[in-house]
């Protein structure tokens, strides 16, 4: 893929602190894990939290920095098929945008403390939105390749 003009500038309004450093230690998912992590605001945004406290989980979006952003076709572990990244959950893609909706456990100053997130420690972090369950919930979404997949998926923990 060739360099192109950007469409778009983005903010980086903090970052989130996890105990995973590399990629191999990292969940491949938001809810294979409980660990308590942080997401820490830079303080020209903290006034963007008034009212956050009230809500118990939240959509956090980040920027997977150290992702390939060349990368259009992967093989995941769970599949012996090769998937479009359209179709995958898979950080290597065009804009390496993580989200996961996250147990809003704490909020201290320009300091959240959430549970169920996915990504190295100190990934820049792009948005905050709180999750509503009647717009955000679709009990019946399903995904094909993954209902079909060859392997089975790693036990939670």
């Amino acid at each position: 893929m060739s360099e192109k003009e950007f469409d778009a500038g983005i903010y980086f309004i903090g970052h989130i602190s996890t105990p995973w450093t590399t990629r191999d230690m990292c969940p491949r998912n938001p809810m294979e894990t409980d660990k308590i992590c942080q997401v820490i605001l830079k303080e020209e945004f903290a006034d963007g939290l008034k009212s956050i406290e009230g809500c118990s989980h939240i959509l956090l979006f980040y920027w997977l920095d150290q992702a390939d952003r060349n990368r259009l076709q992967h093989q995941p572990p769970i599949d012996d098929k090769i998937h479009g990244v359209f179709a995958l959950r898979s950080p290597s893609r065009p804009n390496p945008i993580g989200i996961s909706a996250a147990d809003l456990v704490k909020v201290e100053g320009n300091v959240l403390t959430v549970r169920h997130i996915d990504c190295l420690d100190g990934t820049p972090l792009i948005d905050i939105k709180p999750y509503f369950v009647h717009a955000d919930s679709k009990p019946d979404a399903t995904v094909d390749w993954h209902q079909k997949r060859s392997n089975p998926l790693p036990p939670r923990g």
